[in-house]
């Protein structure tokens, strides 16, 4: 939990701050990210989850609770892959922490106050843990709305970028990062 309260200090993501009514108990779960195959006792090759870290989760049910809905529609994924298969090539981008980039309004911010062993803070910028699964890809769509479904998909804070080749997929990369 120190090294991710530091790398968020570093980050500028969020400040120390003292306690206020809406101070939110913070979790250390287990990151899963990966998966290989391993052997069981009866030398069955067998699936497993490898756990490379831990991933910080704050209990923002109260905040969530409180707070008014901003209803984004995402996309189905289904849909998306059609588009996706039918195109010669694609690349996919991960947009780590992309929610982290969305600042909060500052008479805002001490509602985002969490504990933890070492002090309590306050984000200056979003949590994924807010009720805010949608703001990410609603913020991509009013700069780059014209290209979803023609050669972008966003989910979340990822993005596919596909094309009817290699060079114009990249053509399509380049225009999205221009605007991003």
């Amino acid at each position: 939990m120190k090294k991710e309260i530091l790398k968020l200090l570093d980050h500028n993501i969020i400040y120390p701050i003292s306690n206020s009514e809406w101070v939110s108990p913070v979790e250390v779960v287990p990151k899963k990210t990966g998966i290989t195959i391993v052997k069981n006792n009866k030398g069955k090759l067998i699936p497993t989850t490898i756990q490379f870290g831990w991933r910080v989760c704050i209990d923002y049910l109260k905040l969530n609770f409180a707070t008014r809905k901003d209803y984004f529609s995402l996309p189905f994924l289904d849909q998306m892959l059609k588009r996706l298969v039918t195109r010669a090539s694609y690349c996919f981008h991960n947009r780590y922490s992309g929610y982290t980039k969305i600042p909060i309004a500052l008479e805002d911010q001490e509602k985002t106050i969490f504990t933890c062993p070492f002090s309590t803070y306050a984000f200056r910028k979003i949590s994924f843990s807010l009720q805010c699964p949608d703001h990410f890809p609603k913020m991509y769509d009013l700069n780059i709305f014209d290209l979803v479904e023609q050669c972008l998909e966003i989910a979340m804070d990822d993005f596919s970028l596909y094309g009817d080749s290699f060079e114009d997929c990249l053509a399509n990369l380049g225009e999205v990062l221009r605007r991003c």
